[in-house]
């Protein structure tokens, strides 16, 4: 199941960087057209009418539907960390398109982030585990997607001009963490307590239910918010930062979740827990630098 779950991320990884690179053509020339470097929610409504943008956003939802996928067959700290792959997908492609050639600083801040993630995963293949999800930690993890969907919803409606690219590219990668873990959790349980056949019956059990039906609607709130700002980081910078973000960020959150709160590494000796601290600590470095060096942000910034 491990070796399937790999292959349908590695898909997923491709996919995602074709979709980003679309979507951000797509959003930037509005936001270049509006003079402004992020979009509004009417904008955002707007870009339903731009072919590229929908082609876009369907390859990033199929691309979503393969890592959902994926993360039912295995544990979240073998999965997530595999979509780095998209990172470097992206910056070739964005960079034949644009004809923007990457700097050797860029090239080094990207091999850092790639380097950091993949050393991540050969060590979670070795150790990863898979207990069950129980209400306590359920409710744990929902209590910290509450807390941070009211952070970014006071972001939300304070408007994007306030804030740079960076903060919405670590909002879209924390937001995209949380909805990672909610929908394994929420699929984990509906398959694993009989939830699908109570609700085709209609009888619904308030004491399990009512955690499941909850996580759900935190899920979909933290995807609606996560689509904004990605969406805004794409307008704000160039695709393989974006992706960047979030090949970085959102695995760390969702495989913080997954040792700390799920017990997913529980069986990692300490040379291995070190390791997942020192190639995550890696990868965070490289989305900086990225952030600093890339040409495009560069050339903007001195424009």
């Amino acid at each position: 199941m491990k070796i399937i779950a790999i292959g349908l991320a590695l898909i997923s990884a491709v996919a995602l960087a074709i979709g980003a690179q679309m979507q951000n053509d797509a959003v930037g020339k509005k936001a270049a057209l509006s003079g402004r470097s992020h979009v509004s929610f009417r904008q955002l409504l707007d870009l339903l009418k731009h072919p590229r943008w929908v082609t876009g956003l369907t390859i990033s939802a199929f691309a979503l539907i393969l890592q959902f996928t994926a993360l039912l067959l295995a544990p979240l700290i073998l999965v997530q960390p595999i979509g780095a792959i998209a990172l470097v997908i992206t910056s070739v492609l964005n960079s034949r398109i644009t004809k923007t050639k990457l700097n050797s600083a860029s090239i080094f801040a990207i091999a850092l982030c790639t380097a950091g993630l993949g050393a991540f995963v050969l060590m979670a293949h070795q150790v990863a585990v898979e207990p069950e999800i129980d209400d306590g930690n359920l409710m744990l993890i929902l209590a910290m997607a509450v807390l941070l969907i009211a952070i970014f919803s006071y972001i939300f409606f304070s408007g994007a001009s306030r804030f740079k690219p960076l903060t919405f590219i670590i909002g879209a990668g924390v937001l995209y963490g949380f909805v990672a873990t909610l929908t394994k959790v929420v699929v984990k349980r509906l398959f694993n307590q009989d939830g699908f056949n109570r609700i085709v019956s209609g009888s619904f059990e308030w004491e399990t239910d009512s955690l499941t039906l909850f996580a759900l609607l935190s899920m979909l709130a933290a995807a609606f918010l996560g689509g904004w700002f990605v969406q805004n980081a794409y307008a704000s910078g160039p695709p393989d930062l974006v992706v960047a973000g979030l090949t970085v960020i959102d695995p760390l959150i969702a495989v913080s979740i997954g040792v700390v709160i799920l017990n997913e590494a529980m069986n990692a000796p300490m040379p291995i827990m070190m390791g997942f601290l020192g190639s995550g600590a890696m990868s965070v470095m490289g989305v900086y630098l990225l952030s600093k060096v890339h040409p495009q942000v560069s050339t903007s910034r001195a424009s």
